[in-house]
């Protein structure tokens, strides 16, 4: 596989950021632009292994007019413009790879009206997740995309997010509905309608989903809603191997059992788990599980129909969460399960992997990845949202260790080579980036690299929209 080194974005002059300042003072007010030592590192970094690469500037936007206002100074001044929602990125999407303007949308958080008639709520790009999440639960409707972090609508949508539900619901790109973005020409544009499909021209909203800042400035979303389902029911089985468990999976989606989540935690990834979290899972291969229904009974079938699956494969009986609560907590521990691992050796950073492979493909994957790690003496823990064919390894690495810095980049190159061979893909939903950008001619071929390319030019047609980041 052809790994491509990618070169960095140039800076602006030192004039072009004291008078990029200067306007951006006049729009917001001093109170709205940073320039403190602190404030730029923090906006220069999010959870990834990355380095920190900070802004000249910090600007806190309140509203679309004020968005418009600040990209327009940024193409009139040919100052990078990188969004910033709550760091919780993975690929050093939101490093400053050029400097320039960093632009926190978090004070733009409304959550509109939900539409309990059409399913559907319009909310800012600073809104969380669980803000969301907390704002919906009393009209008996849910957002389905859940990273686990409280990660911020537009760094969901800005990423293409997915989790721990979207073998059920689908990822960010089939609960989107329309976005307001601010283009690479200072206007603002809806993607689509709320109506539930159209036929009317190019797919403006899905190009947006997935473009990492790198198109336009994400300001609004709408989002499709579901009903809060009657019965729910999680559990978590043991089994005697990865690869046992995965098949389990497998079985379990051929015979099209609507499980609401299915994830995988290896036996590091457990021990992880009961180390961090206070808990006492078997330390073995697992699976958590989650169903939902229209009734108990409903409920009680699907598990059933899974539960036989896993006998099959050597899965133990089911252990179920005994109420609200404790569901909450089986999926809260599976949501840190990060946290967790970068316990495991403190000190270490987390160098994270996202392949996707078709499902049929996943337990060899998986298992040549065990494998891998074991003969590179790393330690990486291994989780997985194995219903749509996603895992992760956490490779805990000592950034000042070159050897050890340079087998988990080589591990990692490995992992990619493999899911491309088998028709997947080198991210499943952590986003490009910079850290994967190397990859993405292996995947897509040079002539799709181009057509990525030509709209990026087309639409950002200065080149300050997140530089570095995707294709360079």
């Amino acid at each position: 596989m052809a790994v491509v080194d990618v070169p960095m974005p140039k800076r602006p002059s030192a004039a072009s950021i004291s008078a990029g300042h200067d306007a951006l003072a006049r729009l917001l007010g001093v109170d709205r632009v940073s320039t403190g030592t602190d404030v730029l590192a923090q906006h220069g970094r999010d959870e990834s292994f990355h380095p920190e690469a900070p802004p000249d500037v910090v600007v806190w936007p309140r509203s679309i007019d004020e968005a418009v206002g600040i990209v327009r100074i940024a193409v009139e001044h040919r100052l990078p413009l990188v969004p910033f929602g709550a760091g919780t990125s993975l690929e050093g999407h939101v490093a400053a790879l050029a400097g320039g303007i960093s632009v926190d949308m978090r004070e733009m958080d409304a959550i509109g009206k939900p539409s309990i008639d059409d399913l559907d709520v319009t909310v800012q790009a600073g809104a969380t997740r669980r803000a969301l999440d907390a704002r919906l639960r009393s009209e008996g409707v849910f957002f389905a995309v859940d990273p686990g972090a409280d990660a911020t609508i537009g760094g969901m949508v800005a990423t293409g997010a997915s989790g721990t539900m979207t073998v059920r619901y689908g990822a960010m790109r089939e609960n989107v509905l329309a976005l307001t973005i601010v283009t690479g020409r200072g206007e603002v544009v809806r993607t689509h309608s709320r109506a539930r499909k159209s036929s009317a021209g190019y797919d403006l909203t899905r190009l947006m989903i997935g473009s990492e800042g790198t198109l336009g400035l994400i300001c609004e979303a709408t989002l499709r809603l579901h009903p809060i389902p009657p019965a729910t029911a999680a559990a978590s089985c043991t089994f005697p191997t990865v690869r046992a468990a995965v098949e389990c999976v497998t079985q379990v989606a051929q015979y099209a059992i609507p499980v609401a989540r299915i994830e995988l935690a290896d036996e590091l990834q457990i021990e992880a788990i009961n180390r961090h979290d206070d808990m006492s899972f078997t330390v073995a291969p697992t699976l958590f599980l989650e169903f939902h229904g229209a009734s108990e009974e409903d409920v009680a079938a699907q598990a059933n129909e899974a539960g036989q699956i896993a006998a099959e494969h050597g899965g133990g009986d089911f252990a179920w969460a005994s109420d609200e609560q404790e569901r909450r907590r089986l999926w809260h521990v599976r949501h840190r399960a990060y946290d967790a691992a970068r316990a495991l050796r403190p000190g270490a950073k987390g160098m994270t992997t996202d392949v996707c492979v078709p499902i049929s493909a996943l337990a060899d994957c998986i298992a040549a990845a065990q494998e891998d790690i074991a003969a590179s003496g790393l330690v990486a823990p291994i989780v997985g949202h194995v219903g749509d064919g996603n895992f992760h390894t956490a490779v805990l690495v000592d950034p000042d260790d070159p050897d050890e810095v340079a087998r988990a980049e080589e591990f990692h190159t490995r992992l990619v080579e493999r899911a491309l061979a088998h028709e997947g893909t080198c991210t499943g939903e952590h986003g490009v980036g910079y850290g994967k950008s190397r990859f993405l001619a292996s995947e897509h071929g040079a002539a799709g690299v181009e057509m990525m390319r030509v709209i990026k030019r087309a639409l950002d047609p200065y080149s300050i929209f997140n530089p570095g980041k995707v294709i360079a």
